[in-house]
């Protein structure tokens, strides 16, 4: 279900953002005379792991969008077979259908960006 997706997606983000955030608390909490004990590939290894876990953020974020995108195909033809329309294309086309920033930015296009 669509909604299960998306929900999945918000948890997801909220993951991240945590384990992000408590990665540069860590980082500004050790700043100062404690980085200058720690070797030089020690602290290179924190930065690849952080790294790759954005990397990870951003696949998944795109991941879903993908599904998502392909799961309100699906739910916008079977609509079509309905007397009512009750998840319509008007809405999209009403806010530009997201390909103006300045009528409605899609918060999937602010998650990738935000991550590039």
């Amino acid at each position: 279900m669509a909604n299960r997706v998306s929900a999945r997606h918000s948890l997801t983000n909220t993951f991240f953002l945590t384990l992000n955030s408590a990665e540069l608390t860590a980082a500004g909490a050790l700043s100062g005379p404690t980085v200058r004990t720690v070797p030089t590939w020690g602290l290179a290894s924190i930065g690849f792991v952080a790294l790759c876990q954005c990397v990870a953020w951003f696949l998944l974020i795109r991941s879903y969008r993908q599904l998502n995108a392909a799961k309100y195909k699906v739910i916008g033809e079977l609509e079509k077979r309905l007397p009512a329309l009750p998840y319509s294309d008007a809405e999209r086309a009403e806010f530009g259908e997201g390909k103006s920033s300045t009528t409605y930015l899609p918060l999937a296009h602010v998650e990738l960006w935000g991550h590039r």
